[in-house]
């Protein structure tokens, strides 16, 4: 078994992955790659398949086709190995509500076979982190639902994993401890962990991955950073404000000329899209020899929403593709996982 790490190397790479649930295919012939210290962030609407790849690559599910390896271990043959090296957040916080917060993170260092005194250690300084010090003897029927995430977050961390699969993990989180989450990812990934992401959160989605594929219907329908989607997808447009209002049909109809398309934007603004380089040197170029006076100009991007709806918008309808069992919550699922 070869265990891959460095720079320059993948950490999960997929191919064909197939998974079906009866008639449904969950996840239709995936290919994925994701450099080792990366953070990727996988998009798409309520069953579009996000949660079943994070489940094939964690070993919770057997894939039906394909091959997928993660840290250079084939995640079918090299199951048990592929557990030692990887930490699972899943989309509902699987802890044991019996246990204090403290047992619940120790439970989990010690079925990765840390030694009982590093094991506390551990679990001390997690709890610490994720502001669970001062509750950490309190049992976690006792938490409220974001305690429980951070909690469960907390857990994923305990072996100092090589690959970190997060499914949709600040649901329930306020900003604050979003935004503590979202520094640990990132140191993370600065010291060599991989961290595959899925969110619904856009925001979440381009303030940490530096590659993004949109998934809908089993299926990658884009992939690229965040700025390559937006001009991608829904493209950048110009925006002009006359010095003068008297002007604004004249502008009009120099934006028609050159853009072939002409918007009114807001009240005495008007722009139209960008789909060539040079569209906007040849605009100014024309506003100039109209001798329209410009008090503002400005280029707009699409927000990555905008490109997340344009991608998926009427093509979810349907049953979804993701198994039933996604939906509920499981101690099980963390133990298994670190086991």
């Amino acid at each position: 078994m070869e265990i891959q790490n460095g720079s320059g190397q993948l950490a999960v790479q997929v191919e064909g992955l197939v998974k079906k649930f009866g008639e449904q295919t969950a996840v239709d012939h995936v290919d994925l790659a994701v450099p080792a210290g990366s953070v990727f962030g996988l998009l798409g609407p309520n069953g579009a398949g996000k949660t079943t790849i994070v489940r094939m690559l964690s070993t919770l599910l057997r894939p039906d086709g394909g091959t997928a390896r993660v840290a250079g271990l084939d995640v079918v043959a090299h199951a048990q190995a592929v557990r030692r090296v990887i930490g699972l957040t899943g989309q509902f916080a699987a802890v044991d509500e019996s246990l204090s917060g403290y047992e619940n993170v120790y439970m989990i260092g010690r079925l990765l076979d840390l030694p009982a005194k590093q094991a506390k250690a551990r679990a001390l300084e997690l709890l610490e982190t994720f502001g669970l010090d001062e509750d950490a003897k309190k049992t976690a029927k006792q938490y409220s639902g974001g305690m429980r995430r951070r909690l469960d977050l907390a857990a994923s961390l305990v072996g100092r994993p090589r690959v970190l699969f997060l499914d949709e993990p600040t649901t329930g989180l306020d900003p604050a401890r979003r935004n503590d989450l979202w520094e640990i990812v990132r140191d993370l990934s600065s010291t060599g962990t991989t961290v595959l992401l899925t969110t619904q959160y856009m925001e979440e989605a381009e303030a940490l991955a530096q590659d993004i594929a949109v998934m809908d219907k089993g299926r990658f329908i884009a992939r690229g950073t965040a700025d390559e989607l937006k001009v991608k997808i829904a493209g950048r447009s110009i925006r002009l404000r006359p010095v003068v209002l008297a002007d604004l049909p004249e502008l009009r109809t120099v934006l028609q000329s050159v853009l072939g398309v002409v918007e009114d934007v807001a009240p005495g603004t008007v722009g139209g899209p960008v789909a060539e380089d040079d569209q906007v040197a040849r605009l100014l170029k024309a506003v100039a020899a109209a001798d329209i006076a410009i008090a503002d100009i400005s280029t707009v991007t699409a927000s990555l929403d905008e490109v997340f709806l344009a991608l998926t918008a009427n093509k979810s309808a349907g049953k979804p593709a993701d198994e039933p069992a996604d939906e509920v919550p499981t101690q099980t699922t963390k133990v298994e996982a670190a086991r």
